[in-house]
């Protein structure tokens, strides 16, 4: 059994059967909603999110786990004399970290590093999963931490929203470029770069924006395989599934996951989004 124990946050996307697998504990985020609050993945489920959204008169808002939330589950994993690493979305968009950090601080007798992965869905699942097989393998703490740091290298999120609307709504884009990017159909393609979302290209038209995601995996790769890749959806299954199918006819691809996005990333970018997350092979 591992001494290294990994914890992640809601964000990650991992499949059920992986957290199990690797027992990595998750730490859900928040989403807020007028008077309720939700455990990302744990209270609200993504199609009861997606079904309700279209006729809300109050727009749902995301928070970080507290410090708390944190210090419960390293005290636990302390109490199996565990170390312990946690890979957490990218402070730049969310104070996930910052609350590790807190709970770390008052936990100084521990050994514990935190990770900030500078991406969020299954980008960080990549890291999150680099560093559960070198734990299984019964590597030290600090070689996991390097494992995880290394896909940082080695990995990407790009994605293609589907509406500027709710970017907007979270003062990515300003009302301007928001009403002429609808008037005139423009879908950005999007990047999370060093920890914050950043544009990379606009095309007209959904079909175009999802070729282009493809084609700039492949400009990117320069021959090399890829070791995972991930198409996550906001309420778009059969988009990311062709998305993931083109993408295995055109490289050679290992372990792949289609992932639905949780209420607190769909919050941020609506529905009709569709997320590649990849890594490429040495």
């Amino acid at each position: 059994m591992s001494k290294v124990a990994i914890v992640t946050d809601s964000t990650a996307y991992l499949p059920p059967e992986i957290i199990e697998k690797f027992q990595i504990r998750v730490v859900p985020l928040q989403l807020i909603w007028g008077d309720e609050t939700f455990r990302d993945g744990v209270d609200i489920q993504p199609s009861e999110f997606y079904d309700r959204l279209p006729t809300a008169s109050v727009m749902p808002t995301t928070s970080q786990p507290s410090a708390a939330e944190f210090m419960t589950v390293f005290e636990e994993l302390i109490a199996e004399g565990k170390e312990i690493l946690a890979i957490l979305i990218s402070s730049g968009l969310s104070g996930t970290v910052a609350s590790a950090v807190q709970a770390q601080k008052m936990l100084p007798d521990a050994k514990i590093e935190i990770v900030d992965s500078l991406t969020g869905a299954m980008g960080l699942g990549i890291h999150v999963l680099e560093a559960a097989h070198a734990a299984a393998e019964g590597q030290s703490l600090e070689a996991c931490k390097a494992f995880a740091e290394a896909a940082q290298k080695k990995s990407s999120i790009i994605f293609a929203v589907d509406t500027l609307e709710f970017l907007h709504r979270g003062g990515r884009v300003g009302g301007a470029k928001r009403l002429v990017g609808t008037m005139l159909n423009i879908k950005p393609i999007l990047e999370v770069q060093e920890g914050k979302v950043e544009a990379l290209d606009s095309v007209r038209t959904r079909k175009k924006a999802h070729a282009r995601l493809l084609e700039l995996i492949q400009e990117r790769s320069q021959g090399a395989g890829l070791r995972y890749a991930s198409a996550m959806h906001a309420n778009a299954p059969e988009d990311a599934q062709r998305l993931l199918d083109r993408l295995g006819e055109r490289m050679d691809v290992g372990e792949t996951f289609l992932v639905e996005l949780s209420p607190v990333i769909g919050a941020h970018v609506g529905p009709g989004t569709v997320v590649m997350a990849y890594m490429f092979e040495e």
